[in-house]
């Protein structure tokens, strides 16, 4: 912010033309700066003037809310087009959470008279049990590796994701080894928890050009955030209109799924 100001007038008496200026300029180390906006002031008046159109300012105030400071000064030239295709995955990757759980529900007998509460939340624990130790053993013979190859392990990380969602929509065509299917599902799921994890932190050192991977980590938060909400939302919407509908439910599921694979593809 700067400031400028008309000289006083004789024996330190103020001027009446004396006037103040004082400017506001938006921008960082990461990003050349522009002025926003000027206040003048004088003994008579006061003037305000804002450069660009309200909606731009708002705009700019909302994308705040999901880049680092800086951008696009202050990221690598990959970041845009991997942030693209990782929402646009997560995107996908939530829609058809929601249709294989609620395969899974429906597999282990929720809405149904013969079920009982004890029994699915017995088969529930077993199910986050297995997949906690799995978590725990992966990351103990393979954490040392997860930094060799990041994008790798990536890749790693979302077929076992991808593998995981189809165990839990297949649970109800084999209800005589639900147990097996669930358990094996969220242990494949829980190998990504630890690799996606582990090598999102390098790929932030690698986008961080001006010394700001906590804030590029941030705001990756605040676009997943995002993509989990709209997901959830699509993927609500999508259960409801296909229930009953077996068919339609598996080309959207292997559809979303086959995107997903070519996303990580191209960022790969």
């Amino acid at each position: 912010m700067d400031i400028e100001s008309s000289r006083s007038g004789a024996h330190g008496e103020p001027d009446a033309a004396a006037w103040v200026t004082v400017e506001e300029w938006g921008g960082s180390s990461g990003s050349a700066l522009s002025r926003t906006a000027v206040l003048t002031a004088s003994a008579s008046s006061l003037a305000s003037n804002r450069f660009g159109s309200r909606w731009g300012r708002i705009g700019s105030r909302v994308l705040g809310a999901f880049v680092p400071e800086g951008f696009p000064g202050s990221v690598t030239p990959d970041y845009v087009p991997f942030q693209m295709w990782d929402t646009l995955q997560g995107l996908s990757t939530y829609i058809r959470a929601m249709l294989s759980t609620q395969a899974l529900l429906g597999a282990i007998g929720v809405g149904e008279k013969s079920a009982t509460v004890i029994g699915a939340t017995f088969q529930w624990f077993l199910r986050d049990l297995t997949g906690m130790l799995g978590g725990i053993l992966f990351a103990f013979y393979q954490g040392s590796n997860l930094d060799s190859n990041a994008k790798m392990w990536r890749l790693v990380a979302d077929f076992m994701n991808d593998l995981g969602m189809l165990m839990d929509l297949l649970s109800p065509l084999f209800p005589s080894s639900l147990i097996i299917i669930m358990c094996l599902g969220s242990l494949s799921r829980s190998f990504t928890g630890v690799a996606s994890g582990a090598t999102r932190a390098a790929l932030t050192q690698h986008f961080a050009l001006a010394n700001n991977a906590a804030d590029i980590s941030a705001k990756e938060g605040s676009q997943e955030t995002l993509a989990t909400m709209s997901g959830m939302g699509l993927g609500m919407l999508l259960a409801h209109v296909t229930r009953g509908h077996d068919l339609v439910v598996w080309v959207s599921f292997l559809s979303l799924t086959i995107f997903h694979m070519y996303g990580e593809c191209v960022i790969n």
